[in-house]
């Protein structure tokens, strides 16, 4: 892969910290999507999760709608979708309808793991069929074959074929990924021949063999002639690297709290993560992720993704802009994770980002 040819493209769970409602969090990534729209990134899309006070990306296909009619030119998509939650055909009459209003903008990307706690795995069930983890490989190809503009069809005991459509009419359909961080999810989209997004972002091990995986045992099929991955990176970047890890320190905590199944709350603000008490465990935990996120300012953060994309030679990397804010910041925007991203796109993009607008958005 050349750098030069190096996309980038934005990840976003849509993190509501502590003086936000959710309604202001959606605007905010909104005025992100925007931004990324206007920056020249490739894609932003949207991860599922469930019941968790920091995170307002609980329904991808909802957020993408409106984050595709708010913008003119970005791909918009899931990050992923977790098919176990969902029954295949509802999948695909969502992303059907989403395509159809927004041709050639729409990406569905699928993911294996529930995306939730168990409890909130059975609430789900519990509204009405859903796919099952073990059906994930024929559910997968379900739904491309719902959404082609062919359809498909299922086999009557009569003997009669049921013609099925996602969407009625359709001229096109949305580009399907496979996410994962695991073997199996490697082995499966290239027998499957999809394109791979490997989740380095939460599961850093085994980047190397996945890829690997995937490449040498890449099958083509009707949608992907050869290997296509993207590598997911979690980004802070401010004008110095201090500023940076001052930004990023509230999601290093939450995220050190989440692996010790302690407590978690909305994201903190800047002042609100200075103060908070460390345990020496959790410390450690933060250290470890300020070594391997990417957290700097400007030249040393792009020189670390292009070596990072040169070193697993992937097509695209997918940044998760994870900093926070000051408690003054205004509710309706995210000002440092859209500086992350002007930042990053006049180092790696050629962006030229209009100094007020620099000056503004740190």
């Amino acid at each position: 892969m050349s750098t030069s040819a190096l996309s980038l493209s934005v990840l976003d769970l849509i993190p509501v910290r502590t003086p936000q409602s959710s309604a202001q969090a959606i605007a905010a990534a909104v005025r992100l999507a925007q931004s990324a729209d206007r920056l020249g990134y490739t894609r932003y899309w949207v991860a599922e999760h469930h019941n968790m006070q920091a995170v307002a990306s609980t329904n991808p296909p909802v957020l993408i709608g409106i984050l595709a009619a708010r913008t003119e030119r970005i791909r918009v998509g899931s990050g992923g979708v977790m098919l176990p939650n969902h029954s295949p055909l509802v999948i695909a009459e969502q992303f059907g309808i989403l395509e159809a209003a927004f041709p050639g903008r729409i990406d569905l990307g699928l993911g294996r793991a529930p995306g939730s706690d168990p409890m909130i795995t059975a609430l789900l069930r519990a509204s009405g069929a859903v796919s099952e983890v073990d059906a994930f490989p024929r559910n997968i190809a379900d739904i491309a074959a719902l959404l082609h503009p062919d359809g498909a069809s299922l086999s009557l005991t009569s003997g009669q074929e049921y013609a099925l459509h996602a969407t009625p009419a359709a001229t096109g359909m949305p580009e399907i990924w496979l996410l994962g961080s695991s073997e199996y999810s490697a082995r499966l989209a290239a027998r499957q021949g999809m394109p791979y997004v490997f989740a380095n972002h939460f599961a850093g091990d085994g980047t190397t063999q996945a890829l690997e995986l995937y490449r040498r045992g890449f099958m083509p099929s009707e949608t992907l002639g050869a290997p296509r991955t993207i590598l997911t990176l979690n980004v802070a970047v401010a004008d110095t690297k201090a500023e940076a890890l001052a930004l990023a320190l509230p999601q290093m905590q939450q995220m050190a709290r989440l692996r010790s199944g302690l407590p978690l709350g909305p994201l903190a603000t800047v002042e609100e993560a200075a103060a908070a008490p460390m345990t020496p465990a959790l410390l450690g935990m933060i250290d470890r992720m300020a070594a391997t996120w990417i957290i700097d300012e400007p030249v040393a953060a792009a020189a670390r993704i292009r070596a990072l994309a040169t070193q697993f030679g992937v097509d695209e990397v997918m940044l998760q802009p994870i900093a926070s804010a000051y408690a003054d910041a205004d509710p309706l925007a995210s000002p440092a994770r859209e500086h992350t991203l002007e930042l990053l796109a006049a180092a790696l993009l050629g962006g030229k980002v209009p100094a007020d607008e620099l000056a503004t958005a740190g």
